[in-house]
């Protein structure tokens, strides 16, 4: 990659979550924010999606920014390279130890309702009876069998308790099964389980060596739990003022909410 011009712009890599962050409540990047990052690029950075979503329901967006590179998808399980449309790397969930996970928390707080996250670069997202669904444009198909949730890999598996507020089950599900999966917050309603040691910095190092870039080179920014491994990762690391608290407590800085442009405010000041 070069770096002609990267002097201008202290970082070389600038690595963004999507709902919550790029992404305004009706799923549309601002002019400003684009026109920002359209400024950092041409400074010599490069920028890279780094999102819970799995590829499907990150395609339709990047196509939208007419975005070209790499694309860290379903909490870095998936490498995705925008322009060729492909997969590099995808990692997926063992059911057989997932399903010994579940059962673990089910033990300690009563039965979940439950969604999946097929694999693949068309994988649907499947959701099971009773689990809640965001209004919005996202595709997903409604199971009547849980059984069916589990018929094809996965790369993650959604759940939702009845009673427990999301910080609640996150903390019973990381009690009762974190030895054997990894669990994170992503957004309202969204608790995930994912392999053991995956985050989205996994997926994050793995594209950035890709660029030939380092930790030290990159500026993140988020809202959730699930970026807090991200935040750990980076060089510098941005909370939206939208963010979790628990994000907020890491971050280098708190910029403006997602509806407020908070990106492209701190863009335009390192671009002087």
């Amino acid at each position: 990659m070069s770096t002609a011009g990267s002097d201008r712009f202290p970082y070389q890599l600038i690595a963004t979550d999507l709902d919550g962050t790029l992404l305004r409540p009706d799923e549309t990047v601002s002019a400003r924010t684009r026109a920002a990052l359209a400024a950092a690029t041409a400074a010599g950075a490069a920028h890279i999606v780094v999102t819970g979503r799995a590829v499907p329901w990150t395609r339709p967006i990047l196509d939208d920014l007419g975005y070209r590179g790499l694309a860290v998808c379903g909490q870095g399980a998936q490498v995705y390279h925008a322009g060729e449309r492909r997969l590099l790397t995808s990692v997926t969930l063992d059911r057989q130890i997932a399903g010994l996970a579940l059962a673990k928390i089910e033990a300690e707080v009563g039965p979940l309702l439950l969604a999946a996250s097929r694999d693949g670069l068309d994988g649907e997202v499947l959701v099971g009876p009773g689990y809640r669904v965001h209004d919005g444009p996202l595709p997903y198909r409604p199971v009547s069998d849980p059984a069916d949730l589990w018929s094809a890999p996965l790369n993650k598996v959604y759940i939702q308790h009845p009673r427990l507020s999301d910080d609640e089950l996150a903390e019973a599900a990381q009690q009762a099964a974190g030895g054997l999966v990894g669990v994170t917050m992503a957004g309202q309603g969204i608790v995930e389980i994912l392999p053991l040691g995956l985050t989205k910095a996994t997926g994050l190092s793995l594209a950035a060596r890709r660029l030939g870039l380092k930790a030290a080179d990159t500026i993140a920014f988020g809202d959730m739990p699930n970026d807090i491994p991200m935040f750990a990762w980076a060089g510098c690391c941005v909370a939206m003022a939208n963010a979790h608290a628990d994000l907020k407590a890491v971050a280098d800085e708190v910029t403006l909410s997602h509806e407020e442009d908070g990106i492209a405010v701190v863009l335009e000041r390192l671009l002087g």
